[in-house]
């Protein structure tokens, strides 16, 4: 009977979230359509995924890549899945392979991986994969992201370079604790001023993907198009069931 709770328990937590992102789109003054919701479902079952796309949710992001080739083939096509984890060259091919309605990889931060994302699009044959850039904000060095100074270096590189990559804007983690602050937003708003003023890219094309479960209301009155919600959808995660990249 536990089971059959907790997915319940999801669904609910979901409209409740729904309802949080509606008022802070309103504070904002923001248009509600400009905001969207990434469930991340980090090692939890399909069967509590399922219960959240049935609540009529469509934005599924996952950490790892051996959780979502598993996963994603056994759910609906219709869903927009996003790589949210730290992703390694060597597996770019494999997580596209697999995933064939993988909408966006957030969290590119070097010229490698862009590299390497760029040539498996191509190798596979499927229209260009839209990235954000991941920017380390919060300056620890146990964050993945480029540092903000190198933002356009790398923005410029995925724009004029990897013609089956889509630059579709910024994204950010935040402290070591997962959660931000104003400042952290500050620096990832900064940086896309600067990165479409080389670009000539206007600034509402350009994504920025911050906040998240603790977050994610401030991230949105300070500008985020994109969060990235989990445990607050899906109840604290299972440690112990978590797979390496």
């Amino acid at each position: 009977m536990a089971a059959p709770l907790m997915e319940s328990t999801a669904a609910t937590a979901l409209r409740s979230v729904m309802l949080r992102v509606r008022q802070a789109v309103d504070r904002s003054g923001t248009r509600p359509e400009k905001v969207r919701v990434v469930a991340v479902s980090k090692t939890k079952p399909v069967s509590l995924i399922r219960q959240v796309y049935d609540a009529g949710h469509r934005f599924f992001g996952e950490n790892y890549v051996q959780e979502i080739i598993e996963k994603a083939p056994l759910m609906p096509k219709d869903i927009e899945w996003h790589f949210v984890g730290h992703l390694q060259s060597n597996k770019a091919k494999m997580l596209l392979e697999a995933v064939p309605n993988l909408a966006m990889v957030e969290g590119v931060d070097n010229e490698k991986i862009a590299n390497h994302l760029d040539r498996a699009v191509t190798s596979l044959g499927r229209d260009p994969l839209k990235v954000l850039l991941q920017v380390n904000t919060s300056g620890e060095a146990s964050k993945y992201g480029i540092d903000p100074s190198g933002c356009v270096r790398l923005a410029e590189h995925v724009k004029l370079r990897c013609p089956n990559l889509k630059f579709s804007g910024l994204m950010t983690i935040g402290m070591r604790d997962y959660s931000s602050t104003p400042e952290n937003f500050r620096t990832l708003l900064n940086c896309r001023l600067e990165v479409c003023k080389v670009l000539g890219m206007p600034e509402d094309q350009c994504e920025l993907s911050m906040g998240m479960s603790s977050d994610f209301e401030q991230a949105i009155e300070m500008g985020s198009t994109n969060v990235r919600i989990g445990s607050t959808i899906f109840g604290p995660r299972e440690y112990a069931k978590m797979k390496p990249n």
